[in-house]
């Protein structure tokens, strides 16, 4: 699916037919937006352009020269976009084209923030006057949703810790969910320090329009606010996940000990009990009282032991 933005009369007109492009020139265009792109697309569209669009496996590519390219024409970005889902975050590649004032974009699937986009284009154009600045505004919107997905990480953060200081049942699951809200931390991470190196690089292209200076430079500023937020809900993360381990250290620890204690005060009774229990003549046997004299004799070596430990608080 295709959809050029594209000036006209002072309005953004929207055309879902590749077949227009034939029809304008590069400054007319604002944005083009592909999903899930045909090789007929792909191609029309390179053939418009005048570069080569990276294939999907390039674009997925973690090294710097795949996330971020730069020619005498165009400028070339790949960075991902945070899907979140019902318990783990998924990420979604968008290339991004620069070609004068003409933005191009490439997705496999349909993304809220260009949704929204879209939307506040055609309502108000003239906050819109290149791609340059459909770009910035994308950036901004998912810088947002990110600070948003944060939010919400932090928010089950308190309800964890929440648990923990009410005591409620600490157990493997709980854990699970820990490292759960870990991993997503540091997916959220991961993609915002992705933002970061591409807009730090787009910085320092002599294409970059000096008047949206001032907007990447906060878009810089927002994005490393919400890396320390990342840092600082890891940390507590980490010092929660601590916690739970050692209260379930401590548990185990008092099962331990009462399986300890209890094997220690049957013991002398049990001593005893096995030493009359031989099949040989004894002290106090015969004499038909032996059986009560044993009882309690076991009664008096159980107390005794049961008071030391009390004595010395070990109970």
């Amino acid at each position: 699916m295709l959809e050029v933005f594209y000036k006209s009369n002072g309005l953004v007109e929207v055309a879902a037919d590749i077949k227009v492009l034939d029809s304008l020139k590069i400054d007319d265009i604002l944005w083009i937006d592909i999903v899930n792109p045909t090789g007929d697309e792909k191609r029309d569209v390179e053939a418009f352009l005048g570069t080569v669009i990276q294939s999907r496996a390039q674009a997925e590519e973690i090294e710097s020269s795949s996330r971020f390219s730069e020619d005498e024409l165009a400028i070339q970005v790949n960075t991902d976009f945070l899907i979140p889902g019902p318990e783990e975050y998924s990420m979604e590649t968008v290339s991004f084209i620069l070609r004068e004032t003409a933005l191009t974009t490439i997705r496999e699937c349909p993304l809220r923030s260009f949704t929204d986009l879209q939307r506040r284009m055609c309502a108000f154009p003239k906050r819109y006057p290149n791609g340059y600045a459909v770009f910035v505004s994308i950036m901004e919107q998912r810088v947002d949703l990110d600070a948003d997905m944060i939010e919400i990480l932090s928010k089950e953060v308190d309800q964890l810790n929440r648990k923990v200081s009410l005591g409620e049942d600490i157990n493997e699951e709980f854990l699970l969910d820990i490292n759960q809200i870990q991993s997503n931390v540091m997916t959220v991470r991961e993609n915002i320090v992705d933002k970061q190196r591409m807009i730090s690089a787009l910085l320092k292209s002599p294409k970059c329009p000096r008047n949206l200076l001032q907007k990447f430079n906060i878009l810089l500023k927002d994005i490393s606010s919400l890396i320390n937020h990342t840092n600082f809900s890891f940390e507590r993360l980490d010092y929660l996940q601590n916690t739970v381990v050692g209260l379930i250290n401590l548990e185990q620890n008092k099962i331990m000990k009462v399986f300890t204690l209890v094997s220690l005060l049957l013991m002398p009774p049990t001593l005893i009990a096995s030493f009359y229990g031989m099949n040989v003549v004894l002290p106090q046997t015969g004499t038909g009282w032996d059986w009560v004299a044993i009882t309690v004799l076991m009664a008096i070596s159980f107390t005794a032991i049961l008071l030391i430990f009390k004595k010395r608080k070990m109970l």
